[in-house]
């Protein structure tokens, strides 16, 4: 259960978001609405969400594992939902979203350079970071430099997602309820 109410002041702001939120998503994020208790706070954090949706120098599907790979060390589980749904609306393969939690038991399932990623988003993650020279030469030397830079800010973007969504207790919104197959009859 939440720690924080999920019905802030009815703002314009809060209003504009809900209505966004609903026609993009099919419902209103439950972080918006605990973000909403803080106008400036929303208003920047959206802002900063816009303007990270517009980077482009990492090859999308290595983002969303990295994405992934941080909020599943966190035990963000608003964040694994939302990213199961979110992987699955990109046409990313469902056996790659499920199996980013215990990657390393998988690794057959992933390329090179998607280990890589999912090494550092872990290695980023951790409470004092782990990352090794040698892990950051090796993703610069796959990735680039303008890569390199996008996949450690979104890394740190998921570490505060999912921080902020965990310290909220915040759970999952059935996301990835909407991605299963209907049995059949």
């Amino acid at each position: 259960m939440a720690r924080i109410s999920l019905t802030p002041p009815r703002t314009l702001l809060t209003r504009i978001g809900a209505w966004y939120s609903r026609r993009t998503y099919g419902k209103v994020l439950d972080p918006g609405q605990a973000y909403g208790h803080n106008g400036r706070v929303l208003a920047t954090y959206v802002r900063l969400e816009q303007r990270a949706a517009k980077w482009n120098a990492l090859d999308a599907g290595l983002k969303h594992l990295a994405v992934l790979a941080a909020a599943a060390r966190i035990n963000c589980s608003w964040c694994m939902d939302f990213g199961y749904w979110e992987g699955h609306e990109r046409g990313m393969a469902a056996e790659k979203i499920e199996q980013v939690p215990r990657w390393r038991e998988a690794r057959e399932v992933f390329t090179e350079p998607e280990l890589l990623v999912m090494e550092y988003a872990e290695a980023m993650t951790e409470t004092e970071p782990t990352v090794t020279d040698e892990l950051a030469a090796a993703l610069i030397a796959r990735l680039g430099e303008a890569a390199f830079v996008e996949l450690t800010a979104v890394v740190a973007l998921e570490n505060w997602r999912s921080r902020v969504n965990s310290a909220f207790g915040l759970t999952s919104q059935g996301f990835s309820d909407a991605c299963t197959v209907p049995a059949m009859r």
